[in-house]
């Protein structure tokens, strides 16, 4: 299968995955009981208010004919407004893309590091308190979801102890990076977890290869040992054997 067609057949496949999403969604807030014409009426809403308030909204036509119009809508990228705060939808989303966008950079280019960092730390103490240690966090970390060490975080060191800013709403992240601590945090505990505990494992079987073995009897100092042989192999292992079939492998 070419490249172009592959590319083609997932694009379609993510298309009709977003309209089953959308059309879900649409559908399910549709079948809840009420509607935001109550919910803006307030606690003792006035039958008359309501109908009102349901006719500025377009709530009184037909389901599939403001489902096709925020299908429409959907393609234009017109998201609509707001129903608590009348603010377009879209500038909204615009205000949060910055932020958004920073951490999700800070998140690739700590990731990774950090996590090799970790995994071969671990891997060069295998068995040691070192190695215990970073596992019985790393394992820890991994089995808390991400919206609970959220809170956590926040109500200890954001609330309880007052060291970082709890929230970034209204700040601006550049001008005070402190609120992109947490955040930071939070992104990268699972994956780092995952990833650190990938690279201990190919780290341990690289130091102990025969060619690790060989370089070591050479006197090849043990820095250039770890990083120089064992660590590419340990990233990109390029043969399922590596003693029994060293040809496009690693050796260093």
């Amino acid at each position: 299968m070419s490249l172009t067609r592959y590319a083609l057949r997932r694009l379609l496949f993510g298309v009709a995955q977003v309209l089953a999403v959308v059309t879900a969604v649409f559908l399910m807030v549709h079948a809840l009981p009420g509607d935001a014409a109550v919910a803006l009426a307030g606690d003792d809403p006035n039958p008359e208010r309501v109908e009102v308030i349901r006719r500025a909204l377009g709530l009184d036509r037909p389901v599939l004919e403001r489902f096709g119009e925020w299908l429409l809508g959907l393609a234009r990228l017109d998201f609509g407004a707001s129903v608590v705060s009348g603010r377009p939808v879209a500038d909204t989303l615009a205000a949060a893309l910055g932020p958004t966008a920073v951490l999700a950079v800070l998140t690739l280019v700590l990731l990774v590091p950090l996590a090799v960092l970790v995994g071969v730390a671990s891997a060069v103490r295998e068995g040691g308190p070192l190695d215990r240690a970073l596992t019985s966090v790393t394992v820890g970390l991994h089995s808390i979801p991400e919206f609970a060490l959220a809170v956590v975080l926040v109500a200890v060191f954001g609330v309880g102890l007052g060291w970082l800013p709890p929230t970034a709403v209204g700040v601006d992240v550049l001008a005070e990076p402190a609120v992109l601590v947490l955040p930071l945090v939070v992104l990268m505990a699972r994956p780092l977890c995952s990833i650190s505990r990938l690279v201990r494992a190919g780290m341990v079987d690289a130091l102990a290869s025969d060619y690790v073995s060989h370089a070591r009897r050479l006197g090849v100092p043990a820095t250039r040992v770890r990083f120089a042989h064992a660590l590419p192999n340990a990233l990109a292992p390029r043969c399922s054997r590596w003693p029994a079939r060293p040809t496009g492998c690693w050796a260093g």
